[in-house]
């Protein structure tokens, strides 16, 4: 199996200015995101960076970058520029990690990258994992997803589904078959999709739940489904997820990662 990770850095954030370059011990946020998808199988790590100061810190810790357009409406716009920047054939497998991710699992990107190559029928892979906790099952802010019988993404919902109607005391999440998902934001695409996504016209359901996947399955594509055992490692979207990721690494209890340039062959 060859694959490529490419992780989309976005220097502007509502909610956490300059989110890329903040310190998690020691190093900027986007390379402690590179050094923990360079502990997975790609024969490349590459960031898709809006902004010359990601790029900078990209390259002062020996991480391989390219410069994209600051105008590009999603990340996957962005890999799509990235794609076209590194000369990937469409055949190609991308893997898209979140560049807010620290703590991301290798094991969980070469399962995605493993998952779309065995299933040629889909233009995507992406993960979901058990929910557990009836309160993560109603949040609207935690997404879940429903499959068919080939393990292929029904729908995205941020509402809880599926919906027990009888279910025992009232809890939809003691659902044993099937069990409600979370969804991962964990993507791999085949390039000439990647390139071809952004000239798809935006569906009605896209806009209502705002989740851009939606668009891929309005249009009649498929998307398999990678259902890991447990849930991943925080993602920094809020200040308090920040210090809660610096917290694991202070405490030493973030898996080891290969150091630069240590992407394995495939």
């Amino acid at each position: 199996m060859s694959f490529d990770v490419l992780i989309p850095a976005r220097l502007a954030a509502t909610r956490l200015p300059r989110k890329p370059l903040l310190d998690i011990a020691g190093l900027p946020m986007i390379v402690r995101v590179a050094e923990r998808a360079r502990a997975s199988a790609a024969r490349s790590v590459v960031v898709a960076a809006d902004h010359a100061d990601i790029a900078a810190a990209c390259r002062e810790h020996g991480v391989d970058v390219v410069l994209t357009s600051p105008d590009h409406p999603n990340g996957s716009a962005r890999l799509a520029e990235a794609c076209e920047q590194l000369g990937l054939d469409g055949d190609a497998i991308v893997v898209n990690v979140q560049g807010d991710e620290p703590l991301i699992e290798p094991d969980s990107i070469d399962a995605c990258a493993s998952l779309l190559e065995r299933t040629p029928e889909c233009v995507m892979s992406t993960a979901a994992h058990p929910i557990a906790d009836p309160a993560e099952f109603a949040n609207p802010n935690v997404v879940k997803v429903v499959l068919d019988a080939a393990g292929r993404a029904l729908y995205f919902s941020r509402a809880p589904i599926p919906w027990w109607r009888d279910a025992p005391a009232g809890d939809p999440a003691a659902l044993a078959d099937p069990v409600p998902l979370r969804h991962i934001g964990l993507y791999a695409y085949r390039a000439a999709f990647l390139r071809r996504f952004g000239t798809l016209a935006p569906s009605p359901l896209e806009r209502i739940e705002s989740l851009e996947q939606l668009r891929v399955l309005w249009h009649g594509e498929r998307i398999a489904v990678h259902r890991a055992a447990s849930a991943p490692g925080p993602g920094v979207d809020t200040a308090e997820d920040l210090s809660r990721v610096r917290a694991v690494f202070a405490d030493n209890r973030a898996p080891a990662s290969a150091g630069p340039g240590a992407g394995r062959g495939a």
